[in-house]
């Protein structure tokens, strides 16, 4: 018996994506300049970094103006599921970024090249500015949405980029190590490799249909089974719609005297106590014939 909770919309990310892909789009020109004028490959894999942060920005806003759309005949969930192929490819872009950058580094290494100390420094110190200013576009929202958490993680890495940078730089000009600026570059880009992987596991995991990391399934079935009437359960089914909704699919085997209340209650309940806003409930007097495993480990 299918039941639509009456969701709250997702915030509206619009402006935070605006000033993000202004601002880092600004800073990259900046930091490309200085890069080449200067010579610094930290600086010069910095505005590479950040300049595919500003084609991942583009995707996420994207993904977010399409998952708002409305329901089609032709997609009948929406399009909500671009929020999450949008983590996973923002993933991806960060860690091809990263391997790109490491291996200039370590060629570097064995060559590196005199940098002006106090001018990539000057321009690192910007680039803290311009990164943190854009992270917090996106923090209340990161918790709930994975696709803010992809662009929350691009902003607060290159935050941490420029500030390795800005050591590298203080490095050099106090002792005049010119490797210091290709070492600090492959330090930092394994930093960011390991975050990235953690937002690949999850968004891989939830385009596989995966129960949501935040969601314990086990959890939510024993909730289910301690309603009035509920005897047993069957065919639990929980799976992604976007980074911000969840679906629930399940058989109930119940016995009580008033559905429709039944159904409000238990809709309204893992709205607000599961975070699952979108909920299919059948109710059988017994087993369905196709029933399968209760699901509840």
């Amino acid at each position: 018996m299918p039941h639509d909770h009456h969701h709250s919309p997702p915030p509206d990310l619009g402006p935070a994506f605006r000033w993000a892909v202004g601002l880092n789009t600004a800073y990259v020109i900046v930091e490309a300049v200085a890069g080449w004028m200067t010579g610094s490959l930290a600086l010069l894999a910095d505005a590479a970094h950040n300049l595919t942060d500003v084609a991942g920005l583009l995707v996420a806003w994207g993904a977010a103006i399409l998952a708002g759309r409305a329901v089609t005949a032709r997609h009948s969930w929406g399009l909500g599921r671009a929020t999450i192929l949008a983590a996973l490819f923002n993933a991806i872009a960060i860690l091809v970024g990263v391997g790109a950058v490491t291996l200039t580094a370590v060629h570097r290494l064995s060559d590196p090249v005199a940098v002006p100390g106090l001018t990539v420094m000057l321009v690192a110190l910007i680039g803290i500015a311009v990164n943190t200013g854009s992270a917090l576009l996106f923090l209340s929202a990161r918790k709930g949405d994975l696709n803010a958490r992809g662009a929350f993680l691009h902003m607060a890495a290159d935050a941490a980029v420029s500030g390795a940078v800005v050591l590298a730089a203080a490095g050099i000009l106090l002792t005049g190590w010119d490797w210091l600026d290709p070492a600090v570059a492959i330090a930092v880009s394994l930093l960011i490799a390991v975050t990235a992987a953690g937002l690949l596991r999850e968004a891989l995991h939830l385009s596989l249909d995966g129960v949501p990391f935040q969601i314990d399934q086990p959890s939510v079935a024993s909730w289910l089974l301690e309603q009035p009437g509920v005897e047993s359960l069957h065919d639990l089914r929980i799976w992604p719609l976007s980074t911000t909704r969840t679906a629930l699919a399940v058989h109930l085997v119940w016995d009580g005297p008033d559905p429709d209340a039944f159904l409000d209650h238990v809709t309204d309940a893992l709205a607000d106590h599961h975070a699952i806003s979108d909920v299919t409930l059948q109710l059988e007097r017994r087993p369905c014939h196709r029933a399968g495993s209760p699901q509840i480990a």
